[in-house]
């Protein structure tokens, strides 16, 4: 299997509510592809959906009322370490529930939290043992030149 991400989706209790809070106060732009009772972002690579949690627990051959599945941080890296505070404080702003503000972390980055309506966590992130490269791609190889081959290899 190759280590790769396609989607990444979201079980919520509100879509409409979910919805609002991804586009308005993260201010990232809905998918054309979403339709009725699913929503899409499209990110760097990847998709996040936001899928209605009962629906999204039926489709997975799961109980609706099993929660282990939200022991799950996101993160969202940042270039430069002020930039954490400034993405937090702007988020907050905003209406974004911060669950614990920046603060320089025990590995060298600096880091700090906030909660989407359903609790989902994201952390924001400044690494020093990695680099963003332009499409926003996280690496850890900081002194790599080039990103992994992106050629798809079957397996």
């Amino acid at each position: 299997m190759q280590a790769r991400l396609s989607f990444l989706t979201l079980g919520v209790a509100d879509l409409a509510r979910a919805q609002t809070f991804y586009s308005q106060t993260l201010g990232w732009p809905l998918s054309p592809k979403s339709q009725p009772g699913v929503a899409f972002y499209q990110l760097n690579g990847f998709v996040l959906a936001l899928f209605p949690a009962a629906e999204l627990a039926k489709d997975a051959g799961l109980d609706a009322t099993t929660t282990g599945h939200s022991r799950i941080a996101l993160a969202y890296n940042v270039a430069e370490r002020d930039q954490v505070d400034a993405l937090l404080a702007e988020l907050s702003a905003k209406g974004a529930t911060i669950t614990r503000p920046a603060e320089d972390a025990f590995w060298g980055g600096r880091n700090g939290y906030f909660a989407d309506p359903d609790g989902y966590v994201w952390e924001v992130a400044w690494n020093p043992g990695g680099y963003l490269d332009a499409a926003g791609n996280f690496y850890f190889d900081a002194a790599a030149t080039t990103p992994p081959s992106r050629v798809f290899h079957s397996e």
